[in-house]
């Protein structure tokens, strides 16, 4: 066994991290685009006069981090090459996203609203391996250039985590359907001209079968965003949309009739794994701030890190990142080597204790620094703030605990979902 980042891997790093400093680093310098990231990025980032949604200016630097990492090759790591991509692995994703999570806050990297100079892509992603003949040589070549997208219209306010429990409904009516519901938490929906809805089209409550996906305009007839749900990080782009009386052709239908949960249920665990990798890399980044601080720091006369009362809490921190680091390694090694499905439940470990352990650490951090570590002046309570958000939105913790102990005890099991390609 070889616990040992393959050398590509490191190679890369370097390679990225030449990147961040020669690109990167002199854009977040530039009139005064540290103000998104230094005590004043709350206030920066949010137009307070537009229902509290990300300020343009903002999400145009972003936009330009993306254009110039896409142009020298990074952005498109995960896609096969043929898209332009490096056939990024699943291992290769989490390292990166850990890597880039430890240095902290900055533009190569913000998780507040998914960004990064690597790019996820899952709705590429998603499109690459759902999409009809039609819907991807429509799809593709816009989306390749970041002039088309869609959002994700999962979550019912009735409902929550139970995705099974589907309130919003498509009625066949001839060629169209016919579709009326609620969604809330529709993140990225004010930018996006698309949502990828999910509806009942047949089954009962409780199916996982029988729902279906469709891409729905976000300009059609009945689509209504009703309210931006202000949030503990803002600003915010989650928004609780209506549809009443859609009506949208066949060429809408995502990944075939009934089979909306199984497509996306695909690319949960990649998410997953990489967020759990994200917070990982927030953890190390407050740990290690708070080692260096404690280092320097001596009221009494003496550093803060002579006292245990310093040492243990931040000993017990990395300790927990060690193992974690190894359990998150191993699992998207498995994945790349035997299947996304096969290590479900490790994936569901890696996440609901790493977003848990940031959490932890953030707070821990906050505490060595005293006064300091609560202002704005250090990023440790938008680090906490930001996720303590995956303890709920990426699966809660409890649903990620439920899905473990489903595998535990044998009312689960880790075979493909009928309809998902792995």
């Amino acid at each position: 066994m070889n616990f040992d980042i393959p050398q590509d891997l490191q190679d890369y790093l370097q390679e990225l991290d030449e990147f961040i400093e020669q690109e990167i680093k002199p854009l977040e310098q530039e009139n005064d685009n540290i103000r998104f990231f230094d005590h004043r990025r709350e206030d920066a980032r949010t137009d307070w006069d537009k229902d509290g949604l990300p300020n343009e200016q903002w999400e145009a630097l972003l936009a330009e981090a993306r254009k110039r990492a896409d142009a020298a090759g990074h952005y498109r790591y995960p896609l096969p090459a043929k898209y332009g991509g490096k056939n990024g692995s699943n291992l290769g994703m989490a390292i990166i996203r850990e890597h880039f999570a430890s240095k902290g806050l900055g533009l190569h990297n913000d998780l507040q609203n998914e960004h990064s100079i690597v790019g996820n892509n899952v709705g590429l992603l998603l499109m690459l391996a759902y999409g009809t003949e039609a819907q991807q040589e429509e799809w593709l070549p816009l989306m390749l250039e970041a002039k088309r997208k869609f959002a994700f219209g999962i979550t019912e306010p009735n409902h929550g985590s139970d995705a099974t429990h589907m309130e919003t409904t498509a009625v066949r009516e001839g060629d169209d359907w016919r579709i009326n519901g609620e969604k809330t938490w529709n993140t990225g929906i004010h930018t996006a001209p698309y949502d990828m809805v999910m509806a009942r089209t047949s089954g009962v409550a409780g199916d996982g079968h029988g729902i279906t996906a469709f891409l729905v305009p976000t300009d059609a007839n009945g689509f209504k965003v009703e309210e931006y749900l202000w949030t503990f990080n803002m600003p915010t782009d989650h928004a609780r949309v209506s549809l009443t009386d859609v009506l949208v052709d066949e060429s809408a239908v995502f990944g075939g009739e009934g089979l909306g949960l199984q497509v996306v249920q695909h690319f949960f665990n990649e998410n997953r794994i990489r967020q759990a990798a994200s917070s990982l890399g927030a953890a190390q980044y407050c740990i290690n701030e708070s080692v260096d601080y404690a280092q320097k720091r001596a009221p009494f006369g003496k550093p803060l890190a002579v006292n245990q009362g310093i040492q243990f809490p931040l000993v017990e921190l990395q300790t927990q990142c060690e193992m974690l680091r190894a359990l998150i390694h191993k699992t998207a090694w498995q994945m790349d080597t035997i299947g996304n499905f096969a290590v479900s439940d490790k994936v569901s470990m890696c996440n609901y204790w790493a977003n848990r352990l940031c959490c932890e650490a953030a707070d821990r951090a906050m505490q060595v620094h005293g006064g300091l570590g609560y202002s704005r002046h250090k990023p440790f309570e938008h680090i906490y703030r930001h996720h303590r958000r995956y303890r709920i939105t990426e699966g809660a913790e409890e649903i990620q605990m439920r899905r473990i102990g489903g595998y535990m005890f044998g009312f689960m099991n880790q075979r493909v979902p009928k309809g998902v390609k792995e």
